[in-house]
């Protein structure tokens, strides 16, 4: 599997990003085009340690049923719920969307491993930097792929 980690590998992601437009339709899905970019771009800034989730314990432990399934052996299903500090309402700008999204992937190969602050995400619980690596991969893919890149 690609690697958030490795430059190429992270390189082909963003060239990914690059494609889409301010008039890219999703697939599936209610969120434009920006409010993905900001959503993906909490979703890595969780990682970082930047961003602090509040998860039921139901979820909690919801989460770590299926965390082998969904990270290790499976995909993001598409219209999956989301946490709410996930819901973009309003509409970002476009490029600074783009560039802010852009700057936090490529953070992952820039500095590597070091750069995941969070070893227990408070949905999935303890992940390896191995399951890291594999949840950013598949979360901004999936997203990606939502818009047709």
């Amino acid at each position: 599997m690609a690697s958030v980690f490795n430059p190429i590998d992270n390189q082909a992601m963003v060239d990914r990003i690059e494609k889409l437009t301010p008039q890219t339709q999703a697939l599936w899905g209610k969120m434009s085009v920006n409010q993905m970019f900001v959503h993906s771009t909490k979703a890595i800034e969780v990682a970082y340690g930047k961003i602090e989730l509040k998860v039921l314990f139901i979820f909690r432990l919801l989460g770590r049923l299926l965390k082998n399934k969904v990270i290790v052996k499976g995909n993001l299903d598409k219209n999956s719920p989301t946490a709410k500090e996930f819901v973009i309402t309003d509409q970002p700008d476009f490029e600074v969307s783009k560039k802010d999204l852009i700057q936090a992937f490529r953070k992952f190969a820039q500095e590597g491993p070091s750069c995941i602050k969070l070893h227990k995400h408070p949905f999935w619980g303890p992940l390896t930097i191995e399951e890291w690596d594999m949840l950013m991969w598949k979360h901004l893919d999936h997203h990606l792929r939502q818009f047709g890149v």
